[in-house]
């Protein structure tokens, strides 16, 4: 088992917020072009293809048993439902506000991170991530009146990643990442592909199979392997950081997708939205730099310390 490394853990989850607007962005531009359970099939399976032949040559771990192997079945479900709900979302709203709406999960994550896994929370850490979450709700702005049902995919992407982290903390530590992403992509494939093969398509047309273009096939490639990285660039964290740590961090996805947004898609928040964006990256650097403190204080200071300053921290 590994040894919390919260500022590992939290570069770790800094490159996961920087590759998965990456794939989302890839998802939003194939748009309608390919049936969802297709998109998820293939970007599975790319997950699958990839690791498969790295466990087979370093020889990692990658056998489960009893409470780890329907944990990561549990992991792997819920994974499949949020990827669904997010890609789906991004057919119809703007990159930003898609990942910035779902942000409410990192408020979700750190709560149920005390209370389902007991792990701490101090006041200061609890403070600066409900500043980000103000900050979040600043740049989301939405307006369900105009966009409809699909400005709720973003909260279920966000109630549904909050226990997906949970259970992947609960595991992270009791198997080898890329182990774990391997099996995962195998079960995702072994659970869609019935659907794809059995499904009528006239009555789940989301369960078509079309035959995509080369230009489509490099996009659907593209998703998998971003979504490969991101996911055990996520995994690697909570092997070293607990989920209340790391989930201030995640609101930097936001300003991120910002970036991607308008590069790829030319958009662009508003002042009062790149307000927000502001805030949110003032709470999560500010995570980065008390846990500098706390590990540096923690070398300094005697065994003994005082209860009401530790719950302060």
């Amino acid at each position: 088992m590994s040894k919390d490394n919260p500022l590992l853990g939290i570069a770790l989850m800094f490159g996961f917020c920087v590759v998965a607007p990456m794939g989302d962005a890839v998802a939003k531009l194939l748009g309608g072009q390919v049936p969802m359970g297709q998109m998820l099939f293939i970007r599975f399976g790319v997950q699958a293809l990839v690791l498969l032949p790295l466990i087979l040559c370093t020889g990692r771990v990658w056998r489960m048993h009893g409470r780890v192997l329907r944990l990561t079945f549990l992991r792997t479900v819920l994974h499949i439902l949020g990827i669904g709900m997010m890609f789906t979302a991004l057919m119809y709203l703007p990159l930003a506000d898609a990942v910035a709406i779902a942000f409410i999960m990192p408020f979700l994550m750190l709560v149920l991170g005390h209370f389902v896994l007991d792990e701490e929370v101090g006041i200061r850490r609890l403070l600066a991530c409900a500043v980000g979450f103000i900050g979040t709700l600043l740049v989301v702005q939405p307006s369900f009146a105009e966009v409809g049902w699909p400005a709720l995919l973003p909260l279920g992407v966000a109630v549904n990643f909050s226990v997906f982290m949970l259970v992947t903390r609960q595991i992270a530590k009791d198997t080898d990442p890329v182990g774990l992403q391997a099996v995962s992509g195998v079960m995702a494939v072994c659970l869609i592909a019935p659907f794809l093969l059995l499904a009528p398509d006239d009555i789940l047309p989301v369960f078509a199979w079309e035959q995509p273009d080369a230009h489509t096939w490099k996009l659907l490639f593209g998703i998998g392997l971003l979504g490969t990285l991101g996911h055990l660039l996520m995994t690697w964290s909570l092997r070293y950081a607990p989920a209340a740590t790391l989930a201030p961090m995640q609101y930097l996805e936001i300003p991120i997708a910002t970036i991607i947004g308008f590069v790829v898609f030319a958009e662009f928040p508003n002042p009062l939205a790149t307000l927000g964006i502001c805030i949110t990256i003032a709470a999560g650097l500010y995570i980065v730099i008390r846990e500098r403190a706390m590990m540096k204080s923690s070398r300094q200071a005697p065994v003994s310390a005082d209860p009401v300053s530790a719950l302060a921290e």
